[in-house]
Parts: C-alpha cells; sequence; structure tokens
C-alpha cells in the first residue's frame, strides 16, 4: 500500500461539498462503506501505476459502484497526489 494518505473532506454544518467530493454523501449511502475506505483503495490502485480508468473499471467490476461515482473518487484522489 502506498505512504501516501488522502482524507475524505468534511464539510461544515451548512456548507456543501464542490466538485467531485460533492458525490461523496451519496456513494457512502449507496454503496454502505466509509468514503475514506474508497478513498485509501483508490490510492493504493493508483499508487500500483493504474490508470484513472482502470480504477474507474475495478470500482465498477469489483465493487458494483456506477461509473459517475468510481469516476468521481478517482478524480478526487488523483488532484490529491502529490
Amino acid at each position: 500500500m502506498s505512504d501516501t494518505r488522502i482524507t475524505a473532506p468534511t464539510a461544515a454544518p451548512g456548507e456543501k461539498l464542490t466538485g467531485p467530493a460533492s458525490y461523496f454523501p451519496s456513494i457512502e449511502k449507496t454503496y454502505g462503506k466509509p468514503i475514506q475506505q474508497w478513498i485509501d483503495l483508490t490510492v493504493a490502485e493508483l499508487s500500483a501505476g493504474k490508470k484513472h480508468m482502470e480504477v474507474v473499471s475495478m470500482l465498477k467490476n469489483d465493487h458494483a459502484m456506477g461509473h459517475g461515482h468510481a469516476n468521481a473518487v478517482v478524480a478526487f484522489v488523483r488532484s490529491h497526489l502529490p
């Protein structure tokens, strides 16, 4: 696993997350796992050299995640990688 740690964003009360993170509440509700778990998995996959769409496909095929949700997680992580 990668040494890179990207933490899930939090919104202040009354504030909404924007960009790819705006999908995160729906992802948690739909798939029943905390967004941090999806972020950590995505960091590991990208750090192992997989490309954006390879990770999107893995999330879809191995975890039954919808395309938009999978793409949002990967896009968020990629935007925060060094």
